[in-house]
């Protein structure tokens, strides 16, 4: 009540009530109160000073993004503080993304720079991406007032065949000018730089070739040896390599005092070989290979030799049921052996090698009957398995061709060319009148003898490279090295279908071409494998029945004798050749 009467007499000054009297209290002065919040300017006046900061600094050029548009001034200022101590112009490493500095993406479509490049180009003027507002263009400015800021993309249709018009009578009325200034003789010397100018069909044309220079000593020397060169490559391609033919005989004599060959077959030659056993010790070791052997076969039927292809460009041929001794050496290759292969009788054998040669030995005197090349590496050499048809060379070779010669003409008599990688196996099946091929290609071809038509195959996406196959003595089964560490069955019969029940694994092959084979009554699968052991596993079961170290290094090739129950032979990569009982 006190404060409305004083505010009443503040509106009246001449009411009774403003003069002072003992009984009113005394006035009370209240501060002034606002209804809008509280403010701290200071604040206020940072953001904004922050904000006008921003915009006058330099852009830092490792921040990835900028929340207003920066000025020409801002985007290139230099670098504040002091100069990086191992860049030249101030640049570190990291924000190098060029090598005169950092670069930054233009975010412009590829159609508009052509569009405003070739526009500046022609016509002198182009848009200015940098401006931000007003006149954005850039360069000859009549021409922009002269053209209506048009650009090369936007010139109408009947204004473009209007000017090329122009241009054409241009060039004509100056090149009538020319010809009426230039001299007629050279107009017609074709030495002229004027007859050039008339006669040049493409912009190479027009340009004048100087005097033939003088070669040198050196360059035609050197001019003579390549066209040698290519001449011989031309001339010689289908041919490998020359080698002189060589034989060593290392027994005591040739013939014995009955006249018989060294080669002949042994009298007390068993004739069967009824029930196999697995082999446990080592019984002898032959070295003679300088480097490793790559494969291994017995004398046919009997056993009583056997010969080995090495790494060290030779043949040799072992004594096995006498004195175990190095018969004879057959050198007749320049590069590493890759395979050999006997006739029926023994009396001669193939051999492949690197040199793209394969050689027809005659196995008692050492002596080449003939020589086969394609020019091509022979990577399998196969003899139709045929009495009548011993003449008959088969040849898997790295140009994907299987190679059919007739060794009595030395003729090639018939190719086989399906496969899409080089050839590895030739195996002979259903009494020799078909062939089973494997290859790169990670598939299996089925072929008849002599008709060069594919009649089966087989190739799975799970299926892996297979360089070594074997069949099983029934004929009715083929064992197949294959790449992922197994040893897969296929059917010999119409199918050719896989066993899927008989699987042979526990072995490390991968990458190894080692050999597999199968004992002579059937009983046992057996192969080498990378790590120089040799396995054994039990046909009818699968398992694994024992395992041999045999080699220091890759166990290539393991061949089961012919004829003795328990007798078996490895070779590997460390050079030696074992005969395990």
């Amino acid at each position: 009540m006190d404060l409305l009467r004083a505010y009443s007499d503040d509106q009246n000054p001449n009411s009774p009530a403003s003069s002072p009297s003992p009984e009113s209290s005394p006035p009370r002065l209240l501060p002034p109160k606002s209804a809008a919040p509280q403010v701290d300017d200071t604040m206020l006046a940072l953001t904004v000073a922050k904000n006008r900061s921003a915009m006058t600094r330099p852009i830092d050029p490792t921040q990835h993004l900028v929340d207003f548009n920066p000025t020409y001034d801002q985007l290139w200022a230099p670098i504040y503080g002091p100069s990086h101590p191992y860049a030249k112009d101030g640049l570190a490493q990291g924000m190098r993304n060029h090598k005169l500095g950092f670069v930054e993406d233009a975010a412009i479509e590829p159609f508009i720079f052509d569009e405003q490049y070739n526009t500046f180009q022609n016509y002198g003027y182009a848009a200015d991406p940098s401006a931000s507002a007003g006149y954005n263009y850039v360069g000859d400015m009549t021409a922009l007032q002269k053209n209506d800021a048009v650009s090369v993309y936007n010139i109408p249709q009947h204004e473009q065949k209007k000017r090329k018009i122009e241009k054409r009578k241009e060039n004509e009325e100056d090149g009538d000018d020319e010809t009426e200034m230039v001299d007629p003789e050279e107009v017609a010397n074709p030495a002229s730089e004027t007859w050039l100018m008339k006669n040049r069909k493409s912009p190479w044309a027009g340009k004048k070739e100087g005097p033939p220079v003088e070669l040198t000593e050196e360059q035609k020397k050197y001019a003579e040896e390549y066209a040698k060169k290519k001449g011989e490559e031309k001339g010689g391609g289908d041919k490998g390599e020359a080698v002189v033919e060589k034989t060593t005989f290392h027994g005591k004599e040739e013939r014995d005092y009955q006249g018989r060959s060294w080669i002949a077959l042994p009298k007390d030659a068993k004739a069967s070989n009824d029930h196999c056993y697995i082999p446990k010790r080592l019984v002898h070791t032959w070295s003679g290979h300088t480097k490793g052997v790559n494969a291994i076969r017995f004398f046919p039927n009997s056993g009583h030799l056997i010969l080995s292809a090495g790494l060290d460009t030779k043949c040799k041929i072992w004594d096995v049921s006498n004195t175990g001794k190095c018969m004879r050496t057959y050198m007749g290759h320049s590069k590493a052996v890759r395979d050999i292969c006997f006739s029926n009788d023994g009396s001669k054998f193939l051999s492949a090698g690197y040199d793209k040669n394969i050689k027809y030995w005659d196995t008692e005197t050492g002596q080449v009957i003939s020589t086969f090349s394609t020019g091509k590496v022979p990577y399998v050499v196969k003899l139709n398995p045929d009495d009548d048809k011993q003449n008959v060379l088969l040849a898997g070779m790295s140009d994907k061709k299987i190679v059919q010669w007739d060794m009595n003409e030395g003729k090639i008599t018939q190719e086989y060319d399906q496969h899409l990688g080089a050839v590895n196996t030739i195996t002979f099946v259903d009494n020799n009148r078909r062939f089973v091929t494997s290859s790169d290609d990670k598939s299996l071809r089925v072929w008849e003898f002599g008709i060069p038509v594919v009649i089966k195959y087989i190739s799975e996406p799970h299926m892996h490279s297979m360089p070594s196959i074997s069949l099983h003595p029934n004929s009715n089964w083929l064992a197949a090295q294959s790449m992922d560490n197994q040893i897969l069955i296929y059917s010999t019969r119409e199918k050719f279908q896989l066993n899927k029940k008989k699987r042979f694994a526990g072995h490390v092959v991968a990458g190894y071409a080692c050999q597999v084979n199968f004992s002579p009554d059937g009983r046992f699968v057996f192969s080498g494998d990378g790590e120089g052991r040799c396995w054994f596993w039990d046909w009818k079961s699968c398992k694994v029945f024992r395992t041999l170290k045999c080699h220091e290094g890759v166990c290539i090739g393991a061949a089961w004798h012919p004829l003795e129950q328990s007798k078996v032979a490895t070779c590997g990569w460390d050079g030696l050749i074992k005969y395990w009982d």
